[in-house]
């Protein structure tokens, strides 16, 4: 069974960085398409950016040119870099495959103040 965790959410004023990390367990990482996804209160779950195993990415419109996906496949984890954040990225982030087909993990809260 696959294990998500993800870390390096925070507290941040407008403009700011953060880089979260998701941490897999299991060999068959290097083989996923891997995304992350987030949930802002009273609102769906939704990608925001994707990484295929041969580092294809795709990113919502949203956070284009701000949000940077990697992978470390030796390393079973999928980064996300965030620059200039925004209040209204406010959220809950979590990684998962693109298809979302591994159980989720706890997420990390990411707070952006104006």
């Amino acid at each position: 069974q696959v294990q998500l965790v993800e870390s390096g959410g925070g507290l941040v004023q407008a403009g700011e960085s953060l880089r979260l990390s998701c941490a897999a367990s299991g060999s068959i990482f290097r083989f996923a398409t891997m995304g992350w996804y987030r949930q802002a209160p009273e609102k769906q779950r939704e990608l925001v950016a994707s990484l295929t195993s041969n580092y294809l990415t795709n990113y919502a419109d949203s956070v284009k040119g701000r949000f940077t996906i990697s992978r470390n496949n030796a390393k079973n984890t999928v980064y996300l870099q965030m620059n200039s954040l925004k209040p209204e990225d406010t959220a809950v982030y979590y990684c998962n495959t693109g298809d979302r087909t591994w159980p989720w993990g706890q997420g990390t809260q990411v707070t952006v103040s104006a």
